[in-house]
């Protein structure tokens, strides 16, 4: 394929989505997802869909991107959305107003697209407009620092924060939920810099902060940076925690309806936080608690209703092998991929998991369930495992030929993981 055709390719979707948004006079909405996102089944089933959606169908042109796609891929990078799902907000002539980075509420969803919609101008214009001390300034202020942080751009942050004058750097200083913003974009580029000392120095300002369920994130970041602490260091930083943490697993996800989009982020938070102050029979306990939870949400432990909603049996899959119940996970895998068998996704976990735990003869027939229906950086994926499985039991021409057929199928996409591909061999 020429270079020329490739871009062509990989940009026609943005193009065409562009062009129907600048007939129509409305923004574009480019909807990044990956058929493995337990957040994007959520949004699937509790978010996206009913009168709010069909009017946001009509208020705006929305391109869904598979990020596993070459196309998909391409424009998370041109556009550095680095979770998902991610929601970008363009004017017609393709300039970002805002985006959404993660799953939200219904409530919270629908009002945040709509103001990112109505802004007047892109991202450009919304700094333009804090230039002083006003409680105009100071609001678009925020609206900066959460763009920034949604981007994960610590640093552009940074440098627009120097640039400000001073009555509104000194006003974003102020406020309490401007000056949380920076506090959490430096704890976000020192987790990044893996530089424990200073998320040691700022953890605890984000963490006082009204962080809602988002103190799952922040806290989790906190942790992945301090690991190399000594556990009676981490205590001391993370002790507080334990209490705020419990209170929001009692409040917003162990109710009849959990208020949190992220339940799952929030429950393996709080077990991470046990693991980290060394306290292993509070983490197996809510393991425990989470998978009995969701079990019951599905219709009970001997009945359960996988297909009743997609994100809780992806968390009770993940709660399981998060508790060490190999057992149990090696019996849910079959009911999963018959419960969603249009995908490649939980043959290949399977089938993974197998091979991680070196157990590849029992592997084998799972990863070549997946391999037909995977694409893409899918395709990769699956072909490394199903190379590295044949390989283990002495087939290696066979390791060589499913090797070779999944770089040419997968064309000039992908080299990292096409190198990963390689090494198996």
């Amino acid at each position: 394929m020429a270079a020329a055709a490739q871009g062509d390719e990989l940009s026609a979707p943005i193009d065409e989505a562009l062009a129907a948004a600048k007939q129509r006079s409305v923004p574009a909405i480019v909807d990044f997802y990956a058929p493995w996102c337990y957040s994007c089944y959520f949004m699937a089933k509790n978010v996206k869909n009913g009168p709010e959606w069909q009017r946001l169908q009509k208020q705006a042109v929305i391109v869904s991107l598979d990020a596993d796609s070459p196309a998909g891929a391409h424009w998370m990078k041109q556009f550095a959305a680095r979770g998902l799902p991610s929601y970008v907000v363009l004017d017609a002539g393709g300039r970002e107003l805002g985006r959404i980075s993660l799953e939200r509420t219904r409530a919270q969803f629908y009002p945040e697209i709509a103001a990112i919609s109505a802004r007047g101008g892109d991202f450009e214009a919304l700094k333009a407009r804090v230039a002083d001390g006003s409680p105009a300034s100071r609001a678009a202020g925020r609206e900066v620092l959460a763009t920034f942080a949604a981007r994960r751009d610590a640093a552009g942050a940074q440098a627009w924060l120097a640039g400000l004058a001073p009555a509104a750097r000194q006003a974003l200083d102020a406020d309490p939920a401007g000056s949380l913003w920076q506090s959490r974009l430096a704890l976000q580029a020192a987790a990044s810099a893996g530089d424990a000392a200073a998320c040691t120095a700022v953890a605890q300002a984000v963490l006082d902060g009204a962080l809602g369920c988002d103190r799952a994130y922040e806290l989790g970041r906190a942790l992945e940076c301090t690991a190399g602490l000594s556990v009676a260091q981490r205590r001391s930083l993370f002790a507080g925690q334990v209490p705020v943490m419990r209170q929001l697993l009692d409040r917003q996800v162990f109710v009849p309806k959990p208020g949190c989009a992220d339940a799952r982020s929030l429950v393996t938070t709080a077990a991470d936080l046990s693991k980290a102050l060394g306290d292993d029979k509070a983490e197996a306990a809510l393991l425990d608690r989470a998978i009995a939870d969701i079990e019951r949400r599905l219709g009970g432990a001997g009945k359960l209703d996988l297909k009743r909603d997609r994100n809780l049996a992806d968390n009770l899959r993940l709660y399981l092998e998060r508790a060490g119940r190999i057992e149990a996970l090696d019996a849910l895998y079959p009911q999963l991929i018959a419960a969603y068998p249009d995908d490649y996704v939980y043959a290949f976990r399977h089938g993974r998991n197998l091979v991680e735990r070196g157990e590849f003869a029992r592997a084998l027939p799972w990863l070549e369930q997946a391999a037909p229906k995977a694409y893409g950086v899918n395709r990769l994926n699956v072909a490394r495992y199903r190379a590295e499985a044949l390989r283990k039991l002495g087939r290696d021409d066979d390791a060589k030929q499913v090797v070779a057929d999944a770089l040419k199928a997968n064309g000039p996409f992908f080299p990292d993981e096409v190198a990963k591909l390689k090494a198996a061999l």
